[in-house]
């Protein structure tokens, strides 16, 4: 299911052991290999699968030059020098790549990239996604939901302060007030009760949900200088935190200008300024596929796919519902082809449906694990359903209460007035 996507490519030079003597071309780095293209022939002179890497090093050939040497299984060990921009974003994206790789598929990348995919699990993958993308936008909706019920608590404090103020301007009206009232002395000790629910309301509120967290390598300015770090998608913003767990930025969700994907692996972060420089991050990161699709949920007028991300978008990197469609019409092709073509002769026919039982597009076992994801999907969209009607129920509440509240202010403000 997974495709060897390019990823980035650096200019550097290789060196050929057998001829001693360095040859220039470009790296390409894909998601699940690394590659060398010379600049003469054309060729790829190096090529080999991210998984038979044991170890990445920044040396110093003849003690000089700067390089990264990569020592692949069978001890074959391969130098690159003069590295562009320089030898640290190289290092630090190759490493990247090479160890969230170890994490996700650990010992089976190699297994998984030769072995047949049947129709079956290709479709179970596909729910899979799917069953994820529901359950993050779900997430979503919870956090959504939490910030509405506080919101709520803090109109109704409102309201309740609102009538101790009702109350107040009542004794100060009347003519009995002067030069003390007791009660006006017994209202604190009911404001502080109030103050101390509105705090807890408050602190509510401000209580975030994490929406996923991935490992990326960071940029900012110029793409001279990478650190590996993390980044953090909240329901109320972006978090980019360095390696040591230090906070480098955040970007309130109102606070982000434009998002931009660079490539399936690559994204920009902008936040505009007047009369100063602009904030922008660069992240690159092998879980980047799964943070874009829910980029594109909660930033949807504000993010942008630049040239390459459409080529692939386009071209089966599409969203799950189109690769869910084309696999769905790729599995009952053989079957229409079978049921609207007539056989040329009676063998053609007793080979076709030979073919068709001795190798059955889906198995037993993959059709049980599809009805499992397809239930749990349905349970994901009605979970999702209720709780949309309850948070519109609860927004027009607060439209209700709000409207409420200013017409009560509004009256309170007329009523100081003529007192003043």
């Amino acid at each position: 299911m997974s495709r060897d996507i390019c990823v980035h490519t650096w200019p550097c030079s290789y060196y050929l052991e057998l001829e001693k003597r360095w040859v220039p071309g470009k790296l390409w780095l894909t998601s699940l290999s690394l590659k060398f293209l010379t600049d003469k022939t054309g060729d790829f002179l190096v090529s080999f699968p991210l998984a038979d890497i044991i170890e990445i090093k920044k040396e110093a050939s003849h003690f000089i030059f700067s390089s990264v040497t990569i020592l692949e299984k069978g001890h074959v060990k391969h130098w690159f020098s003069s590295l562009q921009p320089n030898r640290n974003v190289v290092f630090h994206i190759i490493e990247h790549f090479w160890r969230e790789l170890l994490l996700s598929q650990p010992g089976g990348a190699v297994e998984a990239s030769s072995s047949r995919m049947t129709k079956g699990k290709e479709l179970t993958g596909l729910m899979a996604c799917s069953q994820k993308r529901l359950e993050d936008a779900a997430r979503v909706l919870h956090y959504q939901g939490e910030q509405l019920d506080s919101i709520t608590s803090s109109l109704d404090n409102m309201e309740s302060d609102l009538d101790v103020a009702d109350r107040l301007l009542k004794e100060l009206e009347s003519h009995s007030w002067w030069p003390f009232s007791f009660k006006l002395w017994k209202m604190p000790s009911d404001t502080n009760s109030r103050g101390g629910s509105s705090m807890a309301s408050t602190k509510a509120l401000g209580k975030e949900g994490i929406v996923i967290r991935i490992p990326a390598v960071i940029s900012q300015g110029t793409e001279s200088h990478v650190k590996p770090g993390r980044l953090t998608i909240l329901v109320s913003g972006l978090e980019i935190h360095d390696s040591n767990s230090l906070l480098l930025h955040r970007f309130e969700r109102e606070d982000v200008d434009d998002i931009k994907v660079h490539t399936h692996y690559e994204v920009s972060i902008r936040q505009r300024f007047i009369g100063k420089p602009d904030i922008t991050f660069r992240l690159i990161s092998a879980k980047m596929p799964e943070v874009v699709p829910i980029l594109e949920m909660q930033f949807s007028k504000k993010i942008e796919f630049l040239e390459d991300a459409l080529m692939l978008r386009s071209t089966g990197t599409s969203s799950p519902a189109e690769k869910g469609y084309s696999v769905w019409q790729a599995a009952s092709r053989p079957v229409d082809c079978a049921r609207h073509r007539e056989p040329s002769s009676g063998n053609q026919e007793g080979r076709l449906l030979q073919l068709q039982m001795s190798e059955p597009l889906i198995s037993e076992e993959d059709t049980q694990e599809l009805r499992q994801i397809l239930g749990k999907l349905k349970g994901l969209a009605l979970d999702a359903e209720a709780e949309l009607e309850r948070q519109d129920e609860a927004l027009d509440g607060i439209a209700t209460a709000v409207d409420r509240a200013t017409l009560t202010i509004d009256k309170h403000n007329r009523r100081v007035k003529k007192l003043t």
